[in-house]
C-alpha cells in the first residue's frame, strides 16, 4: 500500500504540465499507473501513453472489435 508522500508525489506528476503530449495525451513514464487522473479530477480518468500496458490496452480492444466484426 502507497503512503501517503507517494500519493502526493503521483499526484503532482499528473498535475504538471510537461508530462503531456499536444496538451492532452499524459506521457510520463516515470509514474508506472495505466490509468491517471484527469488534471481536472471531476473530468475522469486518462491513459498513461508511456507504459506499455497502455498500448497492449489499445491495441487488445481494437482486436476485439476487429475479430467481432470479421465474425459478425
Amino acid at each position: 500500500m502507497k503512503n501517503n508522500f507517494d500519493q502526493f508525489e503521483d499526484d503532482n506528476m499528473v498535475q504538471d504540465p510537461t508530462n503531456y503530449k499536444a496538451g492532452i495525451f499524459y506521457f510520463n513514464p516515470k509514474d508506472k499507473r495505466v490509468m491517471v487522473p484527469k488534471r481536472i479530477a471531476m473530468m475522469g480518468w486518462t491513459l498513461n501513453f508511456a507504459i506499455i500496458y497502455t498500448w497492449m490496452l489499445i491495441f487488445g480492444l481494437i482486436a476485439v472489435v476487429l475479430v467481432a466484426k470479421w465474425l459478425g
